[in-house]
């Protein structure tokens, strides 16, 4: 099975202190384990690349670079991509609504992905399984 990797699992799966750490680092091992394609796309890198500058360093980004970039199947965001999440996010109107979150919506649309590794409420908002489940 493939599944998408969002931001949002990544961070609760790096940070110890977030409260979904546990749960985050249990669905990555079972994830692994069972052999499923983890896939993700540049614009997610870049913001979990931020995040994780911001809160705790380059030593941060150079692990997420160098353990877990290199395990993932990434999809890179082309023009098209990005203009049509563009005009998602502006017709949504929605202000906690991110242009990340709609180019991953367009690239699971696009693919055919219907499962995804995240706790941002809005993939199943959109119809998408979220893993771990709620």
């Amino acid at each position: 099975m493939n599944i998408l990797i969002d931001t949002s699992a990544f961070l609760a799966a790096l940070d110890k202190s977030d409260d979904r750490h546990h749960v985050a680092a249990s669905t990555w091992s079972e994830i692994i384990q069972a052999g499923h394609n983890l896939i993700s796309h540049n614009y997610i890198l870049v913001e979990t690349s931020a995040v994780l500058m911001r809160r705790f360093g380059l030593e941060a980004v150079r692990v997420f670079v160098h353990d877990v970039i290199p395990i993932l199947r990434l999809l890179w965001v082309t023009r098209d991509i990005h203009e049509a999440a563009m005009a998602a996010l502006l017709a949504a109107g929605r202000r906690e609504l991110s242009l990340v979150d709609c180019v991953s919506f367009e690239l699971m649309r696009r693919t055919g992905l219907k499962h995804v590794f995240a706790f941002d409420p809005h993939f199943a908002e959109f119809g998408y399984i979220l893993l771990p489940p709620k």
